[in-house]
């Protein structure tokens, strides 16, 4: 098996990118499409709409629905092929940009990037998360390339609630976790080969930024200035966390996180990177890590305001069957638990989710 990087073509982050950026995105496209949910629109679609127009692009906007469904996908689709355009720009969260990526590639156009959040690492990937119209994880997507370009606009970062940000860090917290038990296990990565030393030395230097200026960064966003702590958190949540989950794998925590699909309830109002937190602490369980690894993990997610407990996560209702059921779905074929080190059962991962929490809260 081949050792594969994958990154995007560009990527441009700074306050003011969003203006400051304008070359980048006219070298891709002179008619592009504009898919930005309603409240983005409300708080920064629809002046960028306005800039790009003045800039001599001819932007036809289109509302995206909220859930990166292979209906939603195929219904933008046809309005690029009936519009003529020649790029997708994708102005939101997670699955907005998922939404974005797969749309590009069903219509062979380039794909623009523009988060609005540090809240997952979505943005650079070559893959898109595909669920259900109602929400349900289906599985992953994979493209022959990464988006064209990401551009990132730390002002616009900032205005989105603290808890987006803290969750991100979350989110990207798992990665060097995930990557070095796919590395153990000389794992398939998601770029499609065996892990990298670059994807490698990424994935820990996500680890060690955000360790080092987690707690900083999300005072700062608490209060909306961008600092230098909140800019290498930003490239953290982002880039790093990106390039490393893609070019050094997912293992346990996101196949995990995909599990919580199968149930219903409060569950579903909690981020995505809240929820990997959760598997990242069991994976971490399932593997017998240290306790010293596993304490420094719990005190910084306490630190930031992340879920730590079943309690936290609106889960301590939940019936040993229904997490036997959230294993089940984690264990599916695909997924990426099989890629490390293990041989579990879905009561395995059922035991180990209830252990996190008794263990964390023997801890109070």
């Amino acid at each position: 098996m081949n050792r594969v990087f994958a990154s995007p073509s560009r990527y441009v982050q700074g306050k003011g990118a969003l203006k400051s950026g304008i070359d980048y995105i006219k070298a891709l496209t002179k008619r592009p499409l504009l898919l930005c949910d309603d409240t983005v629109w409300e708080i920064v679609g629809e002046s960028f709409h306005h800039f790009l127009n003045d800039q001599g692009l001819e932007v036809e906007h289109v509302a995206f629905n909220g859930e990166a469904s292979v209906n939603e996908i195929d219904r933008v689709s046809e309005i690029v092929t009936e519009k003529a355009c020649d790029a997708v720009i994708g102005l939101g969260g997670g699955k907005t940009i998922d939404s974005a990526k797969a749309i590009g590639d069903n219509s062979n156009i380039a794909v623009i990037v523009v988060p609005t959040l540090a809240s997952s690492d979505a943005p650079t990937s070559a893959l898109s998360v595909i669920y259900s119209d109602e929400g349900v994880f289906e599985g992953y997507r994979f493209y022959d390339k990464n988006p064209d370009l990401v551009l990132v606009d730390s002002s616009v970062v900032v205005q989105a609630p603290a808890r987006l940000f803290a969750a991100g860090i979350g989110d990207a917290m798992a990665t060097c976790v995930e990557g070095l038990s796919v590395i153990k296990a000389q794992g398939k990565t998601m770029a499609g080969g065996k892990a990298s030393l670059a994807g490698q030395a990424i994935a820990e230097k996500c680890q060690e930024t955000l360790f080092e200026y987690g707690e900083l960064a999300l005072a700062a966003v608490k209060e909306q200035r961008v600092t230098p702590a909140v800019e290498a958190v930003i490239e953290a949540n982002t880039l790093l966390s990106g390039l490393g989950f893609e070019s050094c794998g997912l293992a346990a925590a996101h196949a995990i996180h995909n599990g919580f699909t199968a149930l219903s309830g409060d569950i579903h109002h909690m981020q995505h990177g809240e929820k990997v937190v959760y598997g990242t602490l069991t994976q971490l369980f399932l593997e017998k890590a240290d306790k010293a690894i596993i304490d420094r993990f719990i005190h910084f997610y306490q630190a930031v305001g992340l879920p730590t407990t079943l309690a936290e996560l609106k889960l301590d209702q939940t019936s040993y069957e229904d997490l036997v059921k959230v294993g089940e779905l984690a264990l599916q074929d695909g997924e990426t638990i099989h890629e490390m080190v293990g041989d579990f059962s879905p009561e395995d991962i059922a035991d180990a989710l209830l252990a996190v929490d008794a263990y964390v809260n023997s801890l109070k």
